[in-house]
């Protein structure tokens, strides 16, 4: 009886010092991302085909505050723009320098907006 817990205290002691000894199993690493895909020649089976979202339009009205015919800017302080999401607001936009010929400031106008990324740029613009 002796013998068998000799040899089982062993066996214990043995076991317990091998599992501290071990280091714990690092977790798997995933797997690095694969590159980007080269792309393929250019070819007609796409051509036509809009790949990027569309620009929203806009329409809005407004009076002319300020107009930099050299930066082709102008600042309107329009009414709300509901298919932009805008309230009404006072705000600066991109606009094609020969466009500004036709306003000056403190015009009533009515504009075309072309919506790209949270910005708009006047594509039209006339007097009210």
């Amino acid at each position: 009886m002796k013998t068998l817990s000799l040899t089982l205290a062993a066996l214990l002691a043995t076991t317990s010092l091998a599992a501290c000894g071990r280091k714990a199993e690092a977790p798997a690493t995933p797997a690095a991302p694969a590159p980007a895909a080269t792309p393929a020649p250019a070819s007609n089976a796409m051509a036509g085909m809009d790949m990027a979202p569309a620009d929203k339009m806009a329409k809005g009205v407004g009076v002319v505050k300020a107009i930099d015919k050299a930066a082709g800017t102008i600042t309107l302080d329009h009414e709300a723009i509901p298919q932009a999401g805008w309230p009404a607001m006072t705000m600066g936009f991109k606009i094609a320098p020969a466009l500004l010929d036709g306003v000056a400031i403190g015009d009533h106008v009515a504009f075309d907006l072309k919506l790209h990324d949270g910005a708009g740029e006047v594509t039209a613009i006339s007097k009210r």
